[in-house]
């Protein structure tokens, strides 16, 4: 498998763009109290306006495994979000909202899986210089994930009610082999 692809052998992972058909489930799933706790305190998307509106800085995605729908992930490109939500930031990175919304799915390498999908998906543009995830400052678990591979803190911040931390992958880094890094 090539980096890139858009279907993970190892899983059966494949990432496909939510579709209005999709909000039902993405609205059961924002309702599960695993979700819930992630998303902090800026609450629900706005589904009916969001996914039907097509941008070239942002991607909707679901995540399948073998057919089934399991999570949601959001790429954007920060620097052209017109919320600004990411407050000043340099052009060329993207920034990457996921959860798993089956609670069967959990635990299991999914959230690995998808985030690779999604990296990969990110590095493809050779302008993309690094990726930014805003996990909740007291959620040390999503943090040592997020670590794992390869994403380093670099500052507190709060989003709206919530307090998060910063965390940055740069290219150099995503493309140096996890064995490699120190």
């Amino acid at each position: 498998m090539i980096k890139g692809a858009a279907l993970s052998e190892k899983t059966g992972m494949h990432l496909r763009p939510a579709a209005v058909s999709d909000i039902p489930l993405l609205r059961r799933w924002e309702a599960a109290p695993h979700v819930k706790a992630a998303m902090g305190a800026d609450g629900p998307f706005d589904w009916e306006r969001e996914i039907p509106e097509r941008v070239d800085w942002r991607q909707m995605l679901i995540a399948e495994r073998d057919g089934r729908p399991i999570g949601f992930l959001q790429i954007i490109d920060p620097a052209r979000d017109p919320t600004g939500y990411w407050g000043a930031v340099a052009p060329n990175q993207r920034a990457i909202d996921i959860w798993i919304g089956e609670p069967d799915c959990l635990g299991r390498g999914f959230g690995t899986e998808m985030m690779r999908l999604a990296l990969a998906r990110c590095f493809a543009d050779p302008a993309v210089t690094a990726v930014l995830i805003d996990p909740l400052a007291d959620n040390v678990r999503a943090q040592r994930f997020y670590a794992r591979l390869g994403f380093r803190p670099i500052e507190r911040q709060s989003f709206g009610a919530d307090a998060c931390l910063v965390m940055r992958l740069d290219r150099e880094v995503w493309a140096t082999p996890p064995a490699a890094r120190a």
